[in-house]
């Protein structure tokens, strides 16, 4: 029945209005306002609400005719949304609109969404106010959108600040928990974390054997994660990492209400889903690549106080991930070439002194820290004829393999110059003139690090222990100290000159006299200089350290190091110490011979007493021998005058010295030869045997070993 006509003929429909007339406009303009996908409401002078359309009823999660007359400040009493009401209020007042940001969760919905709401006075033709326009703009996807550029803006400034692989890691877990995840883990394979020299990362399609987690962060509130085990954690084929890995895609794991919350599994590196309680329910997995290798699994997780992982999040973590899988990969790579470098420069290094009795040593080398790479620097102990000993320090400018091999060559060329008994300032010259040829035949203006930029520095010094002298040159290199008996420490005023691979300049050598007990020190400049204070400063605290270092030279080596170097030094570090001996004027005689053939008779008697005297009666048969040939030819060959000497250390050594500059030849011998066979029974006789040159002439040398 019609309740108008009150009969159960319909009424006749009441004629439509013009479009254009008031009374077509409005019911367009009610249906619009209560349809909009904007909430919209009204409030009076009051602050009382008037209108609310469905979409404000919606969000509010209260009806109109729930709303309906109530005080702004009513239905807006708790935070953020309390702020509304107070800028509503303050609109009124001051009759200018106001733009407000906001996030809250509506009622039914379990994720935040985010509000740009307007606030705008109503006012009549005369300005005078009607009351308040509320509307709020759905601005969720934007807010979103800002939030993730945001984080990886971050994530690409704050990973990788290190060139290491776990603390660029959990760099990673550090960026993105709490901003991205309620719980983040990064796991990498096994072969990553194993002997930087041998591993190498998993190629994409190979199977996936092992992970051990190395990273890891959770909010607080969020289940707790177990602590990272030091065991790797086999998968299993069908495991969710191992499926993650395999596909090399980012993968969205949401668990339904049948199944409940889960939480972190240290057995499987995931999630135990058969758990119950507050846990996790969305989990994102995604794999660590870089340069076509799979190195690890980032997991992130999500409580049930966040929303699920969709797919923008999925987008944004994969780009995360990327940046933090390169930058693992740097890390790995740089580990693996700084472990090569280490052992290959420590494989140059001598394990142990040298076997000598001029000087007691000790040394320490240490490589730089991780960021800075391992250097070139070295030093050495290389015993010469005579009782004399050389030291060697040097540094190799620049880091890393190339700087180690470049280390490598210059310390064999020393050694091979320094078996000829070159000066100082000589064996630098050569060790110059064997840097620039290298630098002539490796020349490769467009290869980074090639030789043409190659440079070192070097102090070089010979000992006698017969004369107590120091014959010294250097070549760029920081001046050694002296530490004399007394306790006074200072550096000795060496000519310094050019560093290696200038060329066509010259070195100088000085000599210093030494007192028995006399500690030299050689360095490297990374023991004096560092970021925060120059050479000179360093300098003086060196000098601070050698006046109060004690008996021991290894005790003085490391209090060296603990006084001058900070925790993590820039640059390598060596350092030797040589505490000087003296040999007794008895234990080596002199004598000058008559260029006669039968001055031979002679040395031979000479040497008998003499190692009589010595007790050294089972080397004289031998030692006749040898003083027979090496004086017959230094009286056939050389030069006056001829001279013999004999050295008692550890061994006897023989010298027999001329002023001819003819290099004695071994040679074999033909089966008819009359002669030729002298220099051949001195090497099958005597332990070594060599020749060294003087500004006078030559020596020839031979060393022989007491019975045991």
């Amino acid at each position: 029945m019609n309740p108008l006509t009150r009969t159960g003929v319909p009424a006749p429909a009441a004629p439509a209005p013009p479009p254009d007339t008031p009374e077509a406009v409005t019911p367009l303009m009610e249906h619009a306002f209560t349809q909009a996908p904007i909430a919209m409401a009204l409030y009076d002078r009051d602050c009382r609400q008037v209108r609310a359309n469905d979409e404000m009823a919606y969000i509010s999660g209260r009806t109109e005719d729930e709303t309906h007359g109530r005080l702004l400040t009513d239905l807006l009493p708790d935070p953020p949304l309390n702020e509304l009401a107070r800028q509503g209020a303050q609109v009124m007042r001051s009759g200018r609109p106001a733009r407000a940001d906001v996030r809250v969760t509506v009622p039914g919905e379990d994720r935040e969404r985010a509000w740009t709401t307007f606030l705008t006075p109503v006012e009549d033709g005369a300005g005078r106010p009607l009351g308040l326009a509320v509307a709020a703009l759905d601005t969720t996807r934007e807010y979103l959108a800002r939030r993730r550029l945001s984080l990886v803006n971050e994530a690409t400034a704050r990973i990788g600040t290190t060139l290491d692989l776990a603390r660029t890691a959990q760099e990673l877990a550090d960026v993105t928990c709490g901003r991205f995840a309620d719980a983040v883990t990064v796991d990498l394979l096994d072969s990553v974390l194993a002997d930087p020299v041998l591993a190498d990362a998993r190629p994409q399609d190979a199977p996936v054997t092992a992970l051990r987690r190395v990273a890891q962060r959770a909010t607080h509130g969020a289940p707790p994660l177990p602590r990272p085990g030091r065991r790797a954690v086999p998968l299993a084929p069908r495991s969710l990492p191992a499926r993650v890995l395999a596909s090399g895609r980012a993968t969205r794991f949401h668990l339904g209400a049948h199944a409940g919350p889960c939480r972190w599994s240290s057995g499987a590196l995931t999630f135990d889903e058969s758990t119950r309680g507050d846990g996790i329910h969305s989990v994102l997995a995604v794999p660590l690549k870089a340069r076509g290798q799979v190195l690890g699994l980032a997991q992130f997780a999500r409580s049930r106080r966040s929303g699920p992982f969709d797919e923008d999040d999925a987008l944004v973590a994969e780009d995360i991930t990327a940046r933090a899988a390169t930058c693992i990969d740097n890390a790995r790579r740089y580990t693996r070439e700084r472990a090569v470098a280490v052992t290959l420069q420590r494989s140059l290094l001598p394990a142990r002194p040298a076997t000598q009795n001029a000087v007691d040593v000790a040394s320490r080398y240490l490589p730089a820290c991780s960021e800075a790479g391992v250097g070139g620097d070295w030093f050495d102990v290389i015993p010469l004829s005579g009782t004399r000993v050389a030291l060697v320090v040097g540094d190799v400018v620049g880091h890393g393999l190339y700087a180690s091999a470049t280390m490598g060559r210059l310390r064999t060329a020393v050694r091979t110059l320094a078996d000829l008994d070159m000066p100082p300032d000589e064996l630098l010259t050569h060790l110059d003139d064997l840097v620039l040829q290298n630098q002539r035949e490796q020349h490769d203006p467009g290869a980074p690090g090639s030789f043409d930029e190659l440079c070192a520095t070097c102090v070089y010094a010979v000992y006698d222990p017969l004369t107590r002298t120091c014959v010294m040159a250097a070549a760029g290199h920081p001046a050694p100290v002296l530490l004399t008996p007394d306790g006074d420490a200072r550096f000795l005023d060496l000519p310094h000159g050019p560093p290696l691979g200038l060329g066509g300049l010259p070195f100088e050598s000085r000599e210093v006299s030494l007192p028995e007990g006399s500690v030299l020190a050689l360095y490297t400049d990374g023991l004096v200089e560092s970021a925060d204070h120059d050479i000179r400063h360093g300098g003086d605290r060196l000098l601070r350290a050698m006046a109060g270092a004690a008996d021991s030279l290894e005790e003085t080596c490391d209090s060296v190091l603990d006084t001058l170097l900070p925790e993590k030094p820039g640059d390598d570090v060596a350092l030797l110490l040589a505490r000087t001996r003296a040999l007794p004027g008895d234990r080596t005689r002199t004598w000058e011979l008559a260029p006669d053939p039968s001055a031979v008779a002679d040395a031979r008697a000479l040497a008998t007493r003499q190692l009589t005297t010595w007790g050294l009666d089972d080397l004289v048969f031998t030692t006749e021998l040898v003083v027979s040939e090496l004086v017959t030819n230094a009286i056939r060959y050389g030069a006056a005058p001829v001279r013999l000497r004999l050295i008692h250390d550890t061994r006897l050594i023989c010298e027999v010295s001329d002023a001819g500059h003819t290099a004695p030849r071994l040679r074999r011998a033909r089966t008819y030869d009359e002669g030729g066979r002298g220099l051949f029974l001195v090497a099958q006789l005597t332990d070594r045997w060599g020749t060294r040159y003087t500004p006078d002439g030559k020596t020839i040398w031979a060393e022989l070993l007491p019975a045991a």
